[in-house]
């Protein structure tokens, strides 16, 4: 089959051809899901599909902007240029929320502009919750707390069901806790997270009009990384191919590894069964590693049970053995990686191109030490924009001017700059009883109140990047933060390139590139620094790995208890559990192309303790003649650390 753009193999082209009916796209690491993806769009368009009838849902911005851009190119290149309002409709999971909820927005009593709080917004919303039942927030931890009732949306749990059936004390306490969050949120007419897809599902669910709807509007849909679908997520999916059953899913079993906030595994592994007759396509050509690695990764998944069987091959030949060095304790481990690093750079690697994987965060701080000794530029990832106090306390203004109904952004800009208006005036505020506020007081929240009321005027007249502008500067943050520390000037920095993002969104009409942006701001938040932005070495757990590939990969700690961690060898611990721990380690082999180091150590310090280490079970799978021992002294330069 002849495709415009790159060419596809056997496989591939097959995925790319099947038109009508379900499809499984069983996906290897490295095999080319996206470029299968994007040419079986193509396909649909030019047997005659109408290019807006074509959704394709992803789980990252970052996917998802890849897609759109892949598929626009080719489209371009097949018949002259084409609009974005002309294309396929790509979007996140949380995206195509969103989308939904402000089409039906009034159905659900909401405004279009609804806010949607962020992680931090969440926990402090419970927090509020937990203190106004009277709880200790030592005894129930807010986050701790969000991240159970998280789990329950995405298991498309209600509040009222979880109320009905709670038994025992803390199932009673949180159902009180979930209660009275869920009025915080009606209160100041917000969605969390969560409700995105959740209130979705229950929309489709409830409405046959509105289902039936999106389900002609969307005849032919696609759903990438499939394996990685919660509860939620799967019957979205579910609710709008329910019609035409053009669905095509893309995944790989042996990638799941987000069971522990609700992925279910068991999604694609059923997919055939939840859909009669589909048809099923294996892509097991690997395009990314050398002969080594993918034996290794091979070696390790075989020993899985629950899985979809597959075996990764290239033409790429055998490539560097994978070097095991086996470190004193931590620092040691730290060292013997800046030495190597050093002499890839010496070679002619960027440091862009290599990076350091560990299983869990504590592990990083090391590693930074070490790094930032030897001078050797590197990047932590995880840090994120828009989860930064000034770019928040910046789009709390553009929120509240959309809806000034929203608690969570007024209290959140009337304390930033500070105003000197304290709880109790903020209580009395919220309640309507701006009466009873003293004169001074009073005087204040007027003056602040004109303003939100200026940017609001302002938001259908004026492009984002002057509204974001006018927020920085007479709000009074630009005047407090230009003459304070070197940490407020980089605060400083931050929000004026919010400023500069925010021009981006000026080419849409006036009004609708202000709701973009508040739009994309909340759905971004919830994804960490884009690895391709962020210059130097990166440093990451496996799970932020996923997705990503490097020339070189350091897989660090590994040692028993720590990778494979203790978790799977403790009580209640499951099957499911230890293989979702050897599917972790599988994806951390097949981030690297060209070569591998492992490393353990026979001590480390861990929270403060000083442990002796058992090198990690996941060493002694691979074949031997896989390995090489990397040796102390032709590690280059060492590091001490303290």
């Amino acid at each position: 089959m002849k495709i415009i753009g790159e060419s596809l193999n056997k496989e591939q082209a097959r995925a790319a051809a099947h038109k009508n009916g379900p499809l499984i796209i069983m996906a290897g690491a490295g095999a080319g899901k996206t470029k299968t993806i994007v040419h079986r769009i193509l396909s649909l368009i030019r047997g005659g599909v109408v290019p807006q009838e074509i959704l394709a849902v992803t789980f990252t911005n970052k996917a998802a902007a890849e897609m759109r851009e892949r598929v626009l190119s080719l489209l371009n290149k097949e018949g002259g240029a084409i609009s974005s309002d002309e294309s396929p409709i790509i979007k996140t999971f949380h995206s195509l929320g969103v989308y939904i909820l402000k089409e039906q927005a009034k159905l659900l009593g909401l405004s279009r502009h609804f806010a949607i709080l962020d992680e931090g917004e969440s926990v402090s919303f419970v927090k509020e919750a937990i203190n106004d039942e009277g709880l200790d927030v030592k005894q129930f931890e807010p986050r701790r707390i969000r991240n159970v009732i998280s789990r329950y949306k995405g298991d498309l749990v209600s509040v009222e069901e979880f109320a009905r059936d709670a038994e025992g004390f803390f199932p009673k306490t949180l159902a009180r806790i979930w209660v009275r969050y869920e009025k915080k949120l009606a209160e100041s007419k917000a969605l969390d997270f969560d409700d995105l897809i959740s209130k979705t599902v229950g929309l489709l669910r409830e409405n046959k009009e509105v289902r039936e709807n999106y389900a002609k509007r969307f005849r032919f849909i696609h759903i990438d990384e499939y394996q990685d679908t919660n509860e939620a997520q799967y019957e979205l999916s579910k609710l709008l191919a329910n019609e035409h059953k053009n669905i095509c899913v893309v995944g790989d079993s042996d990638q799941n590894i987000y069971g522990w906030r609700g992925a279910n595994m068991k999604n694609i592994l059923n997919f055939e069964r939840d859909y009669p007759g589909a048809e099923v396509v294996v892509l097991e050509e690997n395009y990314r590693s050398s002969g080594n690695i993918l034996e290794a990764a091979n070696q390790i998944i075989k020993k899985n049970t629950i899985r979809k069987d597959k075996t990764l091959f290239t033409r790429k030949d055998s490539g560097e053995r994978i070097g095991l060095f086996e470190a004193m304790d931590e620092a040691d481990e730290a060292n013997f990686v800046a030495g190597k690093i050093i002499s890839l750079m010496g070679n002619g690697v960027k440091p862009e191109r290599i990076a350091v994987l560990y299983r869990a965060n504590f592990q990083s701080r090391v590693f930074e030490e070490s790094l930032l000794g030897a001078s050797i530029p590197y990047q932590v990832m995880g840090v994120r924009f828009f989860d930064r106090k000034e770019i928040k306390d910046a789009l709390s203004y553009f929120r509240l001017a959309f809806n000034p109904e929203s608690l969570p952004d007024m209290k959140r800009a009337l304390n930033y700059p500070p105003r000197g208006i304290g709880k109790m005036s903020f209580l009395k505020i919220a309640s309507g009883k701006t009466g009873e506020l003293p004169r001074g007081t009073k005087e204040k929240f007027g003056q602040f109140k004109k303003f939100i009321d200026e940017l609001s005027g302002a938001i259908p007249k004026e492009p984002p990047s002057r509204i974001v502008t006018k927020i920085i500067k007479e709000s009074g943050m630009e005047k407090l933060l230009q003459g304070g520390t070197e940490e407020d000037k980089e605060r400083l920095g931050n929000l004026y390139e919010l400023a500069a993002l925010a021009a981006r969104y000026d080419t849409l009409p006036l009004g609708e590139g202000a709701d973009k942006l508040l739009e994309d701001a909340a759905l971004f938040a919830a994804e960490e620094v884009k690895a391709e932005d962020a210059r130097g070495v990166k440093l990451m757990t496996v799970h932020a790995a996923k997705g990503l590939e490097f020339s070189h990969v350091f897989i660090t700690g590994l040692e028993q208890d720590l990778f494979p961690h203790s978790r799977v060898n403790g009580t209640g611990a499951t099957k499911e559990d230890e293989e979702e721990e050897r599917r972790l380690f599988y994806v951390a082999l097949t981030r690297a192309e060209k070569k591998l180091f492992l490393s353990y150590a026979a001590m480390r310090t861990v929270f403060g303790s000083r442990q002796v280490n058992t090198p990690s079970e996941f060493i002694f799978d691979m074949p031997p003649e896989l390995l090489e021992q990397e040796k102390r002294e032709n590690a280059g330069k060492v590091i001490h650390i303290e």
